[in-house]
């Protein structure tokens, strides 16, 4: 039986509406007052996991200095986060860091006395910054950040599927010059970004234009003999449909491409690579290629089968990471096949080049489980297998070490208190990088046998890897599951494209706050 919100949902589709964008649903009761609003003394576990884009709504509504936007300051929120999203936020934490991630890429490089720049577009900062590092939030010192800003005040990517990527390009060419900078890693993201609407025409443009922009590139590495490497974070529109036909908008299993152009070397072919790898061991073959030494933490290991280390003039190495990128040998449903990639078919053809797995347990990721962008920059840059928060939180559920979890328990002991409410936000969807509705009905079983008295849920849709409409699905199950635990009820929903900004999008933000804490949005009578 559907719920009122799950009808809401159904004709926000009807009036063509995705789930990505969904503008927000309120619950309101029969005098259509909001219910289940955020109040001063309430409870809040946000159970996300992925992090960087869980930031900004997490300041808003815990910060008494934020000052982006209005904001109700005589409301306090007992908040707390099934991770760490950020260092500063004043949140009690599920599962914090297990510690720090010592020696990656970046780290061995500067540490050895070189300079080494990061080159890409806003989009992706995040990821050659923070997660390449092995989520240390400060850079290194010897490592510098070029960020070209991403393009401002577009809804949606369809409609300038290019993005900064030409610019992205001659920043690259420029520094190639620059004898400063002996390491180069860069972000090309159009694939990726692009990839996950629901626009073939727009996603072959993007493919394309990251292939004229590699063209470049590869070029400039020829003319000035520097050693070009490419790769890519995980899969996306190589597999662009499922079986069925419909269209699949999220990540793949599928390996991505490992290419190395030795313009270093009179003959940039003389390398021979191990057919397959995985991202683990491209930052040991750069730390080799570099004469540096391999740390004992990286247990990936070098490409090259007949490596020998070259003497005489230092190499310089640009590291381009086609964000998206993946391969597959099927033609059907498979855009970066049928897009024109000239640039990469002839470097593909033309140099020593292994396919390298992307997913499932090579990235830390349960079995059998597609690949994301943060879990492929941290391996990138790592070296070594890092287990992710889902699989550290699943075997928690698992062994019910969950159920005792002292920032759990603190927060819904809290919600238990006379005229006070328990509110759990976060994705609502079988898989994503930010959560699963697993954890989420972890949580409200937990709630259940605490007998926490007032629960509501707060959920975000985003269709990526998911079916078309798959969030009136989610919804439902979230609302069967709350009948079935005679507790609890759906009060808000949106789509992810509000709430989970990381660009500094201050209106997007603001339009969840208020409807979170002042029931902003389109009314749905309980």
């Amino acid at each position: 039986m559907d719920d009122p919100m799950v009808d809401a949902i159904r004709r926000a589709y009807r009036e063509g509406q995705e789930d990505e964008a969904l503008e927000p649903l309120v619950a309101v009761d029969p005098e259509g007052k909001p219910v289940g609003r955020f109040q001063n003394g309430d409870s809040v576990i946000f159970y996300d996991i992925r992090g960087e884009r869980e930031i900004e709504i997490t300041q808003s509504l815990t910060d008494p200095s934020f000052d982006q936007f209005p904001t109700d300051k005589d409301i306090n929120l007992n908040f707390a986060t099934m991770i760490e999203y950020s260092s500063a936020l004043d949140v009690a934490v599920a599962f914090p860091p297990d510690g720090e991630i010592r020696n990656t890429m970046t780290e061995v490089v500067t540490n050895a006395g070189m300079k080494l720049l990061k080159i890409t577009e806003s989009e992706k900062a995040v990821h050659v910054g923070y997660f390449l590092n092995g989520r240390r939030e400060a850079p290194f010192p010897g490592e510098e950040m070029v960020v070209v800003p991403s393009p401002e005040g577009v809804a949606n990517y369809a409609l300038t599927p290019e993005m900064s990527a030409p610019e992205v390009a001659e920043k690259i060419c420029q520094h190639l010059d620059d004898p400063q900078f002996p390491v180069i890693i860069a972000n090309m993201c159009n694939v990726d970004v692009v990839g996950h609407i629901e626009d073939q025409q727009a996603i072959l443009e993007a493919v394309q234009t990251v292939d004229q922009a590699q063209g470049k590139i590869w070029e400039a590495c020829k003319k000035k003999s520097v050693t070009l490497i490419v790769t890519a974070d995980h899969g996306t529109v190589e597999e662009w449909l499922y079986p069925d036909g419909a269209v699949n908008t999220g990540h793949t299993k599928n390996p991505v491409p490992f290419v190395l152009a030795d313009f270093f070397e009179k003959n940039p072919s003389r390398w021979t690579l191990r057919e397959k790898g995985e991202l683990t061991d491209v930052a040991p073959t750069i730390l080799e290629l570099l004469g540096l030494p391999v740390p004992d933490e990286m247990t990936g290991s070098n490409l090259i089968e007949n490596f020998v280390p070259s003497e005489g003039s230092s190499r310089k190495i640009l590291l381009l990471v086609l964000d998206g990128w993946g391969m597959r040998d099927e033609e059907e449903g498979n855009l970066i096949h049928k897009a024109r990639t000239e640039h990469f078919d002839r470097l593909w053809a033309r140099f020593p080049h292994s396919r390298l797995k992307a997913a499932g347990e090579a990235v830390g990721m349960p079995p059998d489980t597609v690949g994301n962008s943060e879990s492929g920059h941290l391996h990138i840059g790592a070296g070594r297998r890092i287990y992710l928060d889902r699989v550290k939180i699943d075997k928690a559920i698992q062994d019910g070490r969950f159920f005792q979890n002292p920032a759990f328990t603190w927060a819904m002991e809290k919600a238990k208190e006379p005229g006070k409410a328990l509110h759990l936000l976060g994705i609502v969807s079988h898989y994503s990088s930010h959560g699963t509705i697993d954890h989420l009905f972890a949580l409200l079983r937990m709630a259940k046998n605490l007998e926490v008295g007032k629960v509501f849920v707060h959920a975000l849709l985003g269709r990526r890897g998911e079916r078309p409409e798959s969030g009136a699905i989610y919804v439902s199950k979230v609302a069967d599951m709350c009948r079935e635990l005679t507790m609890g009820q759906v009060a808000t929903v949106m789509g992810r494209f509000w709430a989970l900004d990381r660009e500094h999008n201050w209106d997007r933000v603001e339009k969840t706050y208020r409807a979170l804490v002042h029931g902003e949005g389109t009314p749905v009578s309980l």
